[in-house]
């Protein structure tokens, strides 16, 4: 057996039957699209949420609220996730380019330092922002921080 004599079983396929060829053929006339409108033309597109000429859901749904568009969204790290993470990582320096390399951040994401936890290793921290608690805490262990704009 070789991949040029292949062929399916027997009676695994069928001749696919052949729209518009007349009324005697069984899909003929209208060629299975119904009468009229624009789904029966030849080249008719649907519009990517039509309902039929119902009123769309994002239209029906009511607008509410407000989203700022200036918003800047921080990958948050608390100093107790900071620890373990140099205990899984053995980071030089805690910084952007460390943390991308790992997989931990995006290249376009924006790090911010929070003081949740406790950190007993002593780092350098190159990061977007930093909270004043958390400042306070690396500073104490002996480690600087440098921020990133």
């Amino acid at each position: 057996m070789k991949l040029h004599n292949l062929k399916p079983a027997e009676g695994a396929t069928h001749k696919q039957k052949r729209l518009g060829r007349g009324e005697a053929s069984g899909k003929g006339g209208t060629s299975t699209k119904g009468n009229k409108g624009g789904q029966s033309r030849a080249g008719y597109q649907r519009k990517n949420a039509f309902e039929g000429g119902q009123m769309p859901i994002q239209r029906r749904l009511p607008k509410r609220g407000f989203k700022n568009m200036n918003r800047v969204e921080y990958k948050v790290f608390n100093l107790g996730q900071i620890e373990t993470l140099n205990e899984k990582y053995a980071f030089s320096e805690f910084s952007l380019e460390n943390l991308y390399i790992n997989g931990l951040v995006n290249r376009t994401d924006k790090v911010k330092i929070l003081g949740n936890g406790e950190l007993k290793t002593r780092l350098n921290f190159k990061v977007n922002a930093i909270s004043d608690k958390a400042k306070a805490a690396i500073e104490s262990v002996g480690g600087t921080v440098e921020l990133i704009k």
